[in-house]
């Protein structure tokens, strides 16, 4: 279990269970940009999840957890623009 870990398959399986999500999500008539500032954060989140977990430099784990801020404050703007969206 602990190569398993060590070698960043477990954050593999966690972002392709993002892209199952995102599928849904698209599939279900959300938006593709609606869709990657809701699922964006997590996505980035893994990715330095995953490059800490097979030792990457820290600028490699950084870089994703810094981006993921910008796009998660977009997500309850995004959110609000839709509920106030009226409905056909």
């Amino acid at each position: 279990m602990g190569t398993y870990f060590a070698s960043g398959h477990a954050a593999d399986v966690m972002l392709a269970a993002l892209v199952i999500e995102a599928a849904w999500l698209l599939a279900r008539g959300r938006g593709l940009g609606l869709v990657m500032i809701m699922l964006g954060p997590a996505a980035l989140i893994v990715l330095g999840l995953r490059a800490a977990l097979v030792g990457a430099p820290w600028p490699w784990i950084a870089l994703p957890l810094a981006l993921s801020l910008p796009i998660h404050l977009a997500d309850p703007r995004l959110w609000r623009r839709e509920a106030e969206r009226p409905s056909a």
